[in-house]
């Protein structure tokens, strides 16, 4: 997540935006995105580490930005599939993927919940909310819906989730308490969170361990906003992967 932006209104897939063209060719940036960089996972990391500054600028780079978030690398430390089955989500269920990025995991997520189930891929970034909805067009996905949301409000209805699902975006946020009281009024009785974010520690991919939040710290923060942890899972090489509850 980034800066704050104004707030857009909320697109549903196939029905906001008209009249788009497809990508073109790869740019020129990207090209040299994929020489310079090889073989790069995804979010604001990459194979090696990278200072605060050089996260921002690749923050500020739409094209470079998406490349890195779709880079195929990514699902070898990532494991979409595993973190998928791991959240043992069921059909008809939904889900807040809460800055979706580039729709890495908002996809799969809304493969999962069928047809009858829905994804919210929230985002303060307008150039992913794009993205998305090229997306969401050209691949005929009618479960899921982009939201142009606030840095401190998902920008949901209240009881309107069962799944709030944060991955690598937590420690991007800098009210958090607040919006952790946003996530407990979107949530559904028994609805859940999951939290995937890096471990506090030098990596070989990730943000500077400045930018890190420990294990510890993001549970001594849940608990101490009416959270408790459900589940813990330890397969992700380098991140952790919470999941809490209301108390």
């Amino acid at each position: 997540m980034t800066s704050r932006l104004r707030l857009w209104p909320i697109f549903q897939a196939g029905n906001t935006v008209s009249r788009l063209t497809l990508p073109g060719p790869p740019s020129l940036l990207l090209i040299l995105v994929a020489l310079l960089l090889g073989s790069v996972p995804g979010t604001a990391q990459d194979q090696v580490p990278r200072s605060m500054e050089e996260v921002h600028r690749l923050h500020q780079d739409p094209q470079a930005y998406i490349a890195m978030l779709e880079n195929p690398a990514r699902d070898a430390y990532q494991k979409p599939h595993e973190v998928l089955m791991a959240l043992n989500l069921k059909e008809g269920e939904i889900v807040a993927d809460i800055g979706a990025g580039s729709g890495y995991f908002a996809f799969r997520l809304a493969h999962h919940v069928g047809d009858q189930g829905r994804v919210y891929a929230a985002d303060i970034n307008p150039d992913m909310i794009l993205h998305m909805n090229r997306r969401i067009r050209d691949l005929g996905v009618k479960n899921m819906i982009t939201v142009l949301s606030d840095p401190d409000d998902p920008l949901l209805g209240k009881a309107s989730v069962d799944l709030a699902f944060i991955c690598e975006v937590w420690h991007h946020i800098e009210n958090q308490p607040r919006y952790l009281a946003q996530i407990r009024q979107i949530l559904k009785p028994g609805g859940r969170i999951a939290m995937i974010d890096f471990q506090k520690k030098e990596l070989p991919v990730g943000p500077p361990v400045e930018m890190k939040i420990a294990r510890e710290d993001l549970l001594r923060q849940m608990e101490s906003n009416g959270f408790r942890l459900e589940k813990e899972h330890t397969f992700l090489p380098y991140q952790y992967f919470l999941v809490f509850a209301l108390k």
